[in-house]
C-alpha cells in the first residue's frame, strides 16, 4: 500500500463517524472547475471542511448521467480548460494538508483511458484520491481499472439502480468499495426524490451490502436528507449544490444547511 492509504477504510470511516454522530453521512459533489478554475481550489476546501466525504466531478463533454445543472457545470468547466492532469495536480495541492473530508473522483471512463489507466492510478493516489466512481464502467468491464487501483488504496465505487435485479443486486455490492451508490430513480440527475417510493429499495440495497449504502440524484434538502438517512447510511448531494455555487453560496454553508444547522458567521 503507498502514502495513500486505504481508501475503502478511509471512506467506511467517515461514513460511520456520521453515523456515530447520529446523522446520515453527507457526500458533497462539486464540479472541477467549476465556476471557474481561480476558485475551484477555495470551493474544494470548504467543501472538505463541512461534508463528510467530497466527489470532485471530473467535466466531461457527453455526461449521460447528468442532468442539465450538472451537464451546465461540465460545459463551463471544459470552456475554462479544465483537464484531469489539472484537477489531480489541485487535489494534490491539498494533499500534504489533507482535508477531513476523503476526495473521491467521479469520472466518465474516457478521461481516465486518455490519462492511462496505471498513470491515472499513480497520479490519482499521489493526490490522496480515495476512491472513484465511473457511471458509465459496467462491473464485467471493470477489473483492468480495478487492477491498477487496489494496490494503491484507491476504492472503485460501483452503483445500483431500483431497475437492478437481485442477483445482479448482490453481485455488484459485494464487488463495491468504500460504499455502493444507491441511485434513487431512473434518468438522470437533478429531479427532486420521493423518499418514501425509495425506502424499500433502499432498504434490500442495505441489506446485502458489506459497505455502507449512499442515496444519490435528487437531494435537495435537509428533509430529503433526514428521510433518506433512516434508509440508508448517508446521501450524495450534487445538482442542488451545484446551483447554490452557481448563486455564490457558500458549499460549506450549504452542506450545514443540509443537516439542519444555522449559518456560521
Amino acid at each position: 500500500m503507498t502514502a495513500n492509504g486505504d481508501g475503502n477504510q478511509r471512506i467506511t470511516a467517515a461514513i460511520g463517524n456520521a453515523r456515530e454522530a447520529g446523522r446520515p453521512a453527507i457526500a458533497a459533489f462539486i464540479t472541477a472547475g467549476f465556476p471557474s478554475t481561480e476558485h475551484f481550489e477555495g470551493l474544494l476546501a470548504s467543501t472538505a471542511a463541512e461534508a463528510d466525504l467530497v466527489e470532485v466531478g471530473v467535466p466531461f463533454s457527453d455526461p449521460m448521467a447528468d442532468g442539465l445543472t450538472i451537464q451546465r457545470s461540465s460545459r463551463t468547466a471544459l470552456q475554462h480548460g479544465t483537464t484531469l492532469p489539472w484537477i489531480l495536480e489541485t487535489v494534490a495541492g491539498q494533499a500534504d494538508d489533507p482535508p477531513t473530508a476523503p476526495v473521491l473522483l467521479m469520472s466518465y471512463l474516457n478521461p481516465i483511458m486518455a490519462h492511462g489507466f496505471e498513470r491515472f492510478a499513480a497520479d490519482a493516489a499521489r493526490a490522496r484520491v480515495a476512491g472513484l466512481i465511473v457511471p458509465d464502467l459496467p462491473l464485467e468491464e471493470s477489473d483492468p481499472l480495478r487492477a491498477e487501483l487496489d494496490p494503491v488504496g484507491i476504492a472503485l465505487v460501483q452503483l445500483v439502480t431500483p431497475a437492478t435485479p437481485t442477483d445482479r443486486l448482490k453481485q455488484v455490492c459485494a464487488a463495491s468499495r468504500g460504499f455502493v451508490y444507491a441511485v434513487t430513480m431512473k434518468g438522470t440527475t437533478g429531479a427532486s426524490v420521493d423518499a418514501a417510493a425509495v425506502g424499500d429499495y433502499l432498504a434490500q440495497v442495505r441489506e446485502v451490502s458489506p459497505v455502507p449504502v449512499l442515496a444519490g440524484f435528487g437531494v435537495r434538502t435537509a428533509s430529503d436528507v433526514a428521510r433518506l438517512g433512516r434508509y440508508a447510511d448517508g446521501v450524495i448531494v450534487g445538482s442542488a449544490l451545484v446551483e447554490a455555487i452557481e448563486e455564490g453560496m457558500d458549499p460549506g454553508e450549504f452542506v450545514r444547511s443540509l443537516r439542519g444547522e444555522e449559518h456560521k458567521p
